[in-house]
């Protein structure tokens, strides 16, 4: 009876998880070192979803899960500040330095489809709890 409920809170955590990628993604914009604090541009995380089986109706809908956190193998932006503290010392990019390649507007147009996709799966759950208070209603 709550398949539905289960169906559109399985998809509410895996935009959840896409949401939190991209809000990283925006974060660490012009991010030119690693954790270990080396001279490394911050790489964009990616969300994968895959279907799960493990919440389904019986007429055959299935939940959503996430995947997998993937990490972008993306050439940074090179830009030419030789008194940048990370700034190439020597090599073919003596005097740049590599800031992520992360799209901004790619970026917000994920945002505005994952809150899309939030907001209709919080309308399902609204609806579906609607409809279960009516059968109430009528019940008793």
């Amino acid at each position: 009876m709550f398949n539905s409920l289960d169906i559109s809170t399985s998809a509410l955590i895996a935009q959840r998880t896409r949401m939190d990628a991209i809000s990283g993604n925006i974060a660490n914009l012009s991010t030119t070192r690693n954790e270990a604090g080396e001279a490394a541009p911050y790489q964009a995380r990616f969300v994968i979803f895959k279907t799960d089986d493990q919440v389904k109706t019986p007429e055959g809908a299935v939940g959503v899960r996430v995947d997998s956190v993937e990490v972008a193998q993306k050439e940074p932006l090179w830009r030419y500040q030789p008194g940048h503290p990370d700034a190439q010392q020597d090599g073919p990019h003596k005097g740049y330095v590599a800031y992520p390649n992360i799209d901004m507007t790619t970026e917000f147009v994920d945002s505005l489809n994952a809150t899309r996709a939030y907001e209709a799966n919080i309308g399902v759950i609204e609806a579906s709890k609607s409809m279960f208070g009516q059968a109430l209603k009528i019940i008793g």
